[in-house]
């Protein structure tokens, strides 16, 4: 079926996350005359905001949801179009809207994100988080739970089961330890005290964009209790969003039923087998409970180490892919094995004038040793932005070459309330066992992991006020052989710090 453009735009970016706002704040800050369209399906839109760069690599940020009028008062050239994107067709250069708008295009960038891995389809007792629509239906859920199940063992999970508060919760984890994603077993079981503790009254401002050790066995569990006062509970506005930023729960009261607010079950090394009702439990006979999940909860949940457990909800945590559906039929974008449009090192996807950024792509360039792409919203912000600079330097006929964000992969983030810095090959991706690791670990204060490979460094775990990511960085991009120091690197009596100045 043919269409008839409504209007032809210059550039249009379709998003309005972190990627797509900082696209469409490059493209309009280089090329003021042009006309630009952002493409949303939300009411508001994402934004970067008290920037910092920390180092030459390391960022930090803080993420808010505001009205596109922002944007639409600093660049009077740009267009906002509330609506879903409901087909792409690259011949024509044409994107039609949920809402029936025909937009053409002279260069198009997607940055539509990723969607939540769910358990399960369509069940009422399974919810997710991503997008402030769903983190504010979880707190009014939460508000009158017992007992939750959290599965996965990403960023959302670590937040979530430190948050909760007045609510028994379950954590089905797959690995060995938690934050996998993050740390080592090491890191992880400098965290486990944090979930047995009282968490303090008032959290220290939280500004961010977010070796041996014993193990428990397969099937193992481990309990923490403790208990803390109530506290009262916000409401909650239903408007989809895009994806939730940094410390999306600072924001938000997170506080079930009970009067024992901090209590985390562990379940390591288990997936869901079965996700059942009340009344599908009393018709299998073979079902065994534990006595502490005897009783009425409106769903139950079956892990493969053979344990079920009943409870009010299930929280689905188990990652994200990326949100390439409505741009796909009838085109020929090359996608890589994680399901994400491929983009060179100009963030070009394989079909003309596309280009992408942010969760939706894979960077399919070749990489820098001490880099890797991670779906985060530090690399959302560094995507959106050189996408935006390569759209403008292509129209303008000038040379670019790739960003030095991409030089080295940094990450700072906040867990368990703690400053956690990550700095290249952090868990020694990719680097196989000719790589050696120094720890030095002070209990409820930090935690430092150095990974070297052939006597340089080569990544950086710091959990803690170490104040060491900066020195740590340099060292790094430095590739300085390190062999003399041996393990006086991390001797807490030097001072690395003036030491390698």
């Amino acid at each position: 079926m043919d269409y008839e453009n409504e209007k032809t735009f210059q550039f249009v970016i379709v998003g309005g996350g972190i990627a797509g706002v900082t696209c469409v704040e490059q493209l309009s800050s280089q090329m003021l005359s042009a006309d630009v369209a952002l493409i949303t399906a939300g009411s508001h839109i994402k934004t970067v905001t008290n920037y910092k760069q920390v180092s030459k690599t390391l960022e930090e940020f803080e993420v808010e949801e505001r009205a596109p009028s922002v944007l639409q008062e600093r660049f009077p050239n740009l267009t906002v179009i509330h609506s879903a994107v409901k087909s792409l067709n690259t011949q024509s250069r044409t994107i039609i809207t949920a809402d029936g708008r025909v937009l053409g295009y002279k260069k198009l960038c997607i940055c539509s994100g990723s969607r939540p891995k769910l358990l399960a389809q369509d069940n009422p007792y399974v919810l997710w988080i991503r997008d402030t629509d769903s983190a504010q239906a979880f707190q009014k859920r939460l508000s009158k739970a017992k007992r939750i199940v959290v599965v996965g063992n990403g960023g959302i999970a670590l937040e979530l089961v430190y948050e909760v508060e007045g609510c028994e919760v379950i954590w089905a984890v797959k690995d060995k330890a938690i934050g996998n994603t993050f740390f080592d077993a090491g890191a992880a079981q400098f965290f486990i005290p944090s979930l047995e503790a009282d968490k303090p009254e008032k959290a220290a401002p939280c500004k961010r964009p977010r070796y041996t050790t014993e193990e428990p066995a397969a099937g193992a569990s481990q309990t923490f209790t403790a208990d803390r006062n109530s506290l009262a509970l916000g409401s909650a506005p239903t408007e989809p969003g895009s994806a939730l930023g940094p410390d999306w729960h600072e924001g938000i009261i997170l506080r079930g039923a009970e009067l024992v607010s901090h209590r985390v079950s562990v379940e390591y090394e288990c997936e869901v087998a079965k996700i059942f009702t009340n009344e599908e439990l009393l018709t299998s006979p073979q079902q065994t409970l534990c006595p502490e999940n005897v009783g009425t909860w409106p769903v139950y949940i079956q892990l493969t180490n053979g344990k079920t457990f009943g409870c009010d909800f299930i929280v689905s945590a188990t990652g994200v892919v990326p949100n390439t559906e409505p741009f796909l039929h009838g085109n020929n974008f090359a996608l890589a094995d994680d399901a994400g449009l491929q983009v060179n090192d100009q963030m070009m996807t394989s079909e003309p004038d596309v280009y992408a950024a942010g969760d939706v792509c894979t960077a399919c360039w070749e990489h820098s040793p001490l880099w890797q792409q991670m779906r985060l919203w530090t690399q959302a912000r560094q995507m959106g932005w050189y996408a935006g600079r390569c759209m403008a330097v292509h129209v303008l006929s000038e040379p670019i070459e790739l960003e030095f964000c991409f030089e080295l992969f940094s990450h700072i983030t906040k867990f368990f309330n703690y400053k956690v810095v990550l700095l290249g090959k952090f868990n020694g991706q990719g680097l196989g066992p000719d790589h050696e690791l120094l720890v030095r670990c002070t209990k409820d204060q930090e935690y430092v992991k150095v990974v070297l490979s052939g006597g340089k460094m080569v990544g950086a775990v710091l959990i803690g006020e170490t104040d060491l990511e900066e020195t740590f960085e340099n060292l790094i991009l430095n590739q300085m052989d390190l062999t003399p120091y041996g393990e006086e690197l991390l001797n807490p009596n030097i001072d690395i710090e003036d030491y390698f100045d």
